[in-house]
């Protein structure tokens, strides 16, 4: 390996640990009280060494933000076979959710930090968010999924599925805020797990076209 490249490895090895110290201080602090003096002394470096790496802490949240999300993302896009019905994509959806991030850690980093990032314009929007394509990708399928069930003729056909995409993030988004109230040990607790299924449920059930029976809506079984 030349110079060059080994400058490179390196260089790119510092910003993975900078962004790792960065998330682990996100996920003891809370967003609101990491600063980048935090950040930098996290990872044992200088303030003007890590502006070398990164311009300010709202890049380095949003770095943060879109790998989770894609890490969902290649997790997730490999349960949706072609051809699947919209009400499977959700189960699917799910069961991607449960199986990688029931553990919170990564929700909490994506909801978060996209709050405050965007205080104006919370992350239940879905537009005009150019800046995250991974979550904005996210927010893009759960629509697409939510269109196809009214094609299915599983959900209402009136159903607005831009403002039930919203719906749907905003329950998420309410279960993770009170998730981050809580002690660090206390956020695994399936209870948590237990009580989003139930919500996320209930609104499906809001969702169903008339005279469609609930066990066509069981999505999270």
């Amino acid at each position: 390996m030349g110079i060059t490249e080994r400058r490179e490895r390196e260089k790119n090895e510092r910003r993975r640990a900078i962004l790792n110290c960065a998330r682990e201080l996100i996920l003891l602090q809370g967003v609101d009280q990491v600063s980048m003096e935090d950040i930098a002394r996290k990872s044992e470096l200088s303030k003007a060494t890590l502006y070398l790496y990164f311009s300010g802490k709202e890049i380095i949240f949003n770095e943060i933000c879109e790998e989770a999300a894609r890490v969902f993302l290649d997790h997730f896009k490999p349960l949706l076979e072609t051809g699947v019905s919209g009400m499977e994509g959700l189960k699917c959806f799910w069961r991607g959710y449960v199986e990688l991030f029931g553990n919170f850690d990564e929700m909490l980093i994506i909801f978060k930090v996209r709050s405050f990032l965007s205080p104006g314009l919370p992350f239940v929007s879905t537009e005009g968010q150019s800046k995250s394509p991974n979550v904005d990708n996210i927010l893009a399928i759960m629509k697409t999924l939510i269109d196809q069930c009214k094609s299915d003729g599983i959900f209402d056909p009136n159903l607005d599925s831009e403002m039930a995409t919203r719906l749907l993030l905003s329950m998420f988004s309410n279960t993770i805020d009170s998730t981050a109230r809580l002690p660090v040990e206390a956020r695994k607790s399936p209870a948590l797990l237990k009580e989003m299924a139930k919500a996320l449920q209930i609104i499906v059930y809001g969702f169903a076209r008339e005279g469609i029976g609930r066990s066509s809506l069981n999505i999270t079984e």
